[in-house]
C-alpha cells in the first residue's frame, strides 16, 4: 500500500498558498473569457505570462514547501521515537 505525499496536517498548512493560486487561476480565467481593456498581442501575452507564471511558480513552491514540511514532521516524530527509549 502507498503512503500518501501530504497528510491531512500537512495540507492545512498548505492552505494559506491555495488561496492566492485561487485568486490568480480566477483572474487567469476572467482575463480570458472577458477583455475589459480590449486585445492586444503584445499586452495579453505580456500579462497571461505574467500571471500564469506566478501561479506555476507558487505551485512549485506548494510543492517543495508540503515535502519540506512532510519531512520536518518525520523527522521530529523520529526523534521523539528515539528519545523515549
Amino acid at each position: 500500500m502507498t503512503e500518501k505525499v501530504f497528510d491531512r496536517e500537512t495540507l492545512l498548512d498548505l492552505t494559506v498558498n491555495f488561496i492566492p493560486l485561487g485568486i490568480l487561476i480566477f483572474f487567469i480565467g476572467a482575463f480570458a473569457l472577458f477583455a475589459p481593456w480590449g486585445v492586444d498581442p503584445l499586452i495579453s501575452s505580456l500579462q497571461f505570462t505574467i500571471v500564469g507564471g506566478t501561479a506555476v511558480l507558487l505551485i512549485i513552491l506548494t510543492y517543495y514547501a508540503g515535502k519540506a514540511i512532510s519531512t520536518a514532521e518525520m523527522e521530529m516524530e523520529a526523534d521523539h521515537g528515539h528519545d523515549a527509549e
